[in-house]
């Protein structure tokens, strides 16, 4: 490892170890030249090669022929930002710093600094970290209607950082937390960055588009049912190590009552339902296209479901509202009835009372005529047993 370069006479010492420091002397005749040598040695853990959210610890040593420097440590990370590390052991030979949890867009070049003011050492040491990981936000939340076409995707940066090793991984879904998770597909990706996917789940109705950029992993729902609501969660498999993703699919359905025409004079109740709780900032509304401010109706904040009663026919929209950006709508259109199903209504509604007022005229009569034969018949009986009573006087006579 060590070489003397001609013509200078250097001395080249290759892959420095810490056992190297110390004083080299040069001597030539009867003059001597002594030279110093501080070395130091920066190692980090899982070689450099983490998956979101892990911490990594970072272990800085020195060696030198005299005592020891105090050294100070700062950290800037592959966007030269200072990074907030905390430092776990410090005897000034070994100095071990523990580092927050990684994201993946700190993957790069970072730096650290080592300073003393005793030795006048200002060093920056570079190393490499590789972050594998999704680039999606830590919970993505995605809404969509009913009967509509929705793709979930997961943005791994295998490819971006090149990562040249194998790791597998999974989508599952479960629609509420606690309850039962369903396997959708398993995947793997090569070191060649070669995405295989394999089809888990025979029951749900998904499929998997052929066409996606590389470290993609894709689920595509062509018909979107309210009960497809959930967590939809990727997984990903390192030496035994996970990291995950997650998109929450929130799914609004519309609903009326009755879902006929709508008749003159009747109401009718709107329905608009979203899977699940929304979130603190979210809310419905129900308005009517092209209608009045005073026909709109909000609902509470994180209330899943808003009923409005209507008596005017026409286009209606609900909305789902979230940090004042609509995410989605829903429209339903509520129609008129005819003019001729109005008449028919009110003539029925009019026959009807017609026919009441008969019915009630009719038991009125026959009441009455029932109660003159009563009381006639009651009359006759009376009349009977008096003369029935005269006649025994009669007799006795």
């Amino acid at each position: 490892r060590f070489d003397i370069k001609a013509p200078y006479k250097q001395l080249q010492v290759r892959n420095l170890k810490l056992s190297d420091a110390g004083i080299y002397t040069c001597e030539y005749g009867s003059h001597k030249v002594h030279t110093s040598l501080h070395i130091f040695q920066l190692t980090l853990s899982m070689n450099g090669h983490f998956l979101q959210n892990e911490a990594p610890e970072l272990i800085l040593m020195q060696n030198s022929s005299g005592p020891l420097p105090e050294l100070s440590i700062t950290l800037f990370d592959s966007s030269n930002n200072r990074v907030t590390a905390e430092l776990q052991n410090k005897n000034r030979q070994k100095y071990i710093v523990s580092l927050k949890k990684l994201k993946a867009v700190d993957s790069g070049t970072w730096v650290c600094q080592v300073h003393s003011d005793s030795s006048l050492i200002n060093r920056n040491i570079s190393f490499a970290v590789k972050v594998l990981g999704f680039q999606n936000p830590d919970l993505e939340r995605k809404y969509a209607t009913v009967d509509s076409t929705v793709i979930l995707s997961w943005h791994l940066n295998s490819q971006k950082i090149k990562w040249k090793e194998d790791f597998t991984g999974q989508l599952n879904w479960k629609q509420q937390e606690g309850a039962n998770t369903h396997e959708l597909l398993d995947f793997n990706i090569t070191a060649q960055g070669q995405l295989h996917e394999t089809k888990k789940s025979s029951s749900f109705v998904f499929e998997i588009p052929e066409r996606k950029p590389e470290s993609t992993i894709e689920v595509k729902l062509p018909k979107v049912h309210f009960n497809h609501s959930g967590q939809y969660q990727c997984q990903l498999e390192y030496q035994g190590r996970h990291a995950q993703s997650k998109i929450e699919l929130v799914v609004m359905k519309v609903s009326a009552n009755p879902s006929g025409p709508l008749s003159r004079g009747a109401n009718v109740t709107l329905t608009c339902q979203v899977s699940g709780l929304l979130p603190p900032s979210a809310y419905l509304r129900w308005e009517r296209v092209n209608g009045t401010q005073m026909e709109g109706k909000n609902s509470k904040q994180q209330e899943a479901k808003l009923e409005v009663n209507i008596s005017a026919a026409g286009l209606w929209s609900c909305h789902l509202i979230e940090d004042s950006d609509r995410k989605i709508s829903l429209h339903y259109h509520v129609e008129e009835a005819p003019v001729w199903i109005n008449y028919v209504i009110i003539g029925a509604s009019v026959g009807g009372s017609l026919l009441a007022f008969a019915l009630g005229c009719l038991c009125i009569i026959s009441g009455v005529s029932w109660q003159r034969r009563r009381q006639r018949a009651k009359r006759m009986a009376q009349a009977r047993q008096y003369l029935l009573e005269n006649k025994t006087c009669q007799c006795q006579q």
